[in-house]
C-alpha cells in the first residue's frame, strides 16, 4: 500500500496536509500566508502551482488578501488620518460622518458587511438607500430633516470611494477587483436639486448695513470687504494679524492655540482705506485680543485673557494641557487638546462662528432680507466682485486663499503660478479698484463720520 502524501512543494509554495484538509504557505511582502484549501490534493497542487507563479512574477497573490469588516475598515482609515495625514479634526469629523451612512446600510441591510464580498452592485444599492434617507441640514439635530441632496450624496461617494481605495492599497480587497465606488463614475452623477446662492444686490447690501447695530457693523462689513471666512475672522489677534505697514490683514496659522486655516494656506489681504479706519477705531485703547470681541465684552469687563499676547496665551495654554493630563493621569487626545485650545480662545474673547450666523441672520430680518441664512455668502459676494472687477486671476486665488499648486487639477494657471509672484501694492490697487463702487464703502464713510463726530 503507497504512503500517503502529506506534504509537497511548489516552488516558493508548501502544502501540508492538516487532518483531511490541506493548507498552503507561503510568504509575501514579509507576511506569511496559510490559506486552507479542501481535502483534494490535486486541486491544493493547482493553487500552488497557481501561487507561485503570481509570486515570482510579482503579481498580486490570489490568495493573499485579507478581507476585514468594512466597519473596522472605518476606524482603520480614520486612525490613518488621524497619526499618519494629519488631517485636521473638522476632516475627520466629516468623513466619519460621511461613512458612518455606509456603516449604517450594511448594517441594516443584507449586503455583505466586509470589504472582500462588498461589491458594484451592493454600492449601487447603497445610492439608491441614500436617496431614500431623510437627514438633518448641515448635522444641525434639531433642524427640520429633508431629503439628501445631490452635492452631498456625491460626497459621500466620493469619501467612501477614498476609504476603499485605502482598502485596496492595504490588500483588504481581493487582487485584481476593483474599488466597488470607482464603477459608479461618482463625477458623472447629475447635480440637478443643489441650493442656489444668492447675492446681495446693490440695494440689498445698503439696506443689510444700515440694520446692523455699532456692534455688528464692523464684524460683516470686513466680511464684505475681506472675503474672510467666519472663522478666520473669529481668530483674528490685535495687534499680530493686522500690518501696519502694509495696511493689511494677515491670516495666519496658528497650531500653538489649535487654530488652522482650512487649506492651512496663509494669506494677506489689504484692507480699503475705509476698513482700515474702521479696525482703527474699533481697536482704540486696546492692547491685545481678538480683533473682534463677543458682545458683552464691548462695553462691561473685559475678558479672562484680555491683553495678553499670543507668547503669553501659548504658555498658558501648555499650562492647562499640564494641568489636564495631570488631572486625568494619561495624555490628552488631540480632540481633547482642541477642547483645552477652545479655552484659551474663550478666555480672550473670540465670537463663534455660531454666533455670527445668528446675528448674520438677525441683521436680515431686522432689514426683512428673505431667504438670506449664512454669513458665507458674503464670501461669495467678494469673490463675485473680484471677477467683476477683473481682477488678475492669480491675485484672485491668493485673495480668496485658494490653491495656486501648479498640480492642482483645478488651477487654469498651470506652471504660471509657480513662477508669477505679486507685489503687494498689485494686489491693493486691484482690489481697492474692485471695491471702489460697493454701496458698503459709501455706508462705512458716512459710519465712521457719525462716531468721529
Amino acid at each position: 500500500m503507497a504512503k500517503q502524501t502529506k506534504s509537497f512543494r511548489v516552488g516558493r509554495v508548501r502544502g501540508d496536509l492538516r487532518g483531511k484538509v490541506w493548507y498552503l504557505t507561503y510568504y509575501d511582502q514579509g507576511r506569511r500566508h496559510r490559506p486552507r484549501i479542501g481535502a483534494d490534493l490535486d486541486e491544493a497542487r493547482r493553487h500552488a502551482a497557481e501561487v507561485n507563479s503570481q509570486l515570482e512574477n510579482g503579481a498580486p497573490v490570489s490568495s493573499s488578501f485579507q478581507s476585514i469588516k468594512i466597519v473596522d475598515l472605518q476606524e482603520r482609515w480614520l486612525d490613518h488620518h488621524e497619526t499618519v495625514a494629519r488631517s485636521s479634526l473638522k476632516t475627520i469629523s466629516r468623513y466619519r460622518s460621511a461613512t458612518n451612512h455606509l456603516i449604517v446600510f450594511v448594517t441594516d441591510s443584507r449586503v455583505p458587511a466586509s470589504t472582500g464580498q462588498f461589491r458594484v452592485e451592493h454600492a449601487e444599492l447603497f445610492v439608491k438607500h441614500l436617496r431614500a434617507i431623510h437627514v438633518s441640514p448641515n448635522g444641525h439635530p434639531h433642524s427640520e430633516k429633508r431629503p439628501l441632496r445631490d452635492k452631498g450624496l456625491r460626497y459621500i461617494l466620493e469619501v467612501c470611494r477614498s476609504m476603499f481605495h485605502f482598502a485596496s492599497q492595504r490588500r483588504h480587497l481581493p487582487p485584481y477587483a476593483s474599488n466597488p465606488f470607482t464603477a459608479l463614475q461618482i463625477d458623472k452623477i447629475p447635480t440637478e436639486d443643489s441650493k442656489p446662492i444668492e447675492l446681495f444686490d446693490a440695494d440689498q447690501e445698503r439696506q443689510f448695513l444700515e440694520a446692523a447695530d455699532d456692534w455688528q457693523f464692523p464684524i460683516f462689513v470686513t466680511l464684505m470687504l475681506t472675503g474672510l471666512r467666519p472663522g478666520e475672522l473669529s481668530h483674528l489677534f490685535w495687534p499680530d494679524d493686522i500690518d501696519e505697514q502694509l495696511r493689511a490683514v494677515v491670516i495666519r496659522n496658528r497650531p500653538q492655540l489649535g487654530w488652522q486655516v482650512k487649506t492651512r494656506r496663509e494669506r494677506m489681504i489689504p484692507l480699503h482705506p475705509v476698513l482700515y479706519r474702521v479696525i482703527k477705531l474699533c481697536t482704540l485703547n486696546r492692547q491685545s485680543g481678538t480683533l473682534f470681541q463677543r458682545r458683552r465684552f464691548t462695553n462691561s469687563k473685559p475678558p479672562a485673557l484680555a491683553g495678553c499676547p499670543i507668547e503669553m496665551l501659548e504658555k498658558e495654554h501648555l499650562l492647562r494641557i499640564d494641568q489636564k493630563e495631570a488631572e486625568l493621569q494619561r495624555q490628552l487626545s488631540r480632540v481633547e487638546r482642541q477642547q483645552v485650545c477652545r479655552t484659551i480662545w474663550r478666555d480672550v474673547g473670540l465670537i463663534k462662528s455660531d454666533y455670527l450666523r445668528t446675528s448674520f441672520i438677525q441683521i436680515c430680518d431686522k432689514a426683512e432680507l428673505n431667504g438670506f441664512t449664512s454669513p458665507k455668502m458674503l464670501r461669495h459676494l467678494f469673490a463675485t466682485t473680484l471677477q467683476e472687477g477683473r481682477v488678475d486671476p492669480l491675485i484672485r486665488n491668493e485673495l480668496m486663499g485658494h490653491s495656486t499648486n501648479a498640480t492642482s487639477r483645478s488651477n487654469p494657471l498651470g506652471m504660471t503660478a509657480t513662477y508669477t509672484h505679486t507685489r503687494p501694492a498689485t494686489m491693493r490697487e486691484q482690489l481697492e479698484r474692485a471695491l471702489k463702487d460697493r454701496p458698503a464703502i459709501v455706508i462705512t464713510e458716512e459710519w465712521l463720520a457719525n462716531r468721529n463726530g
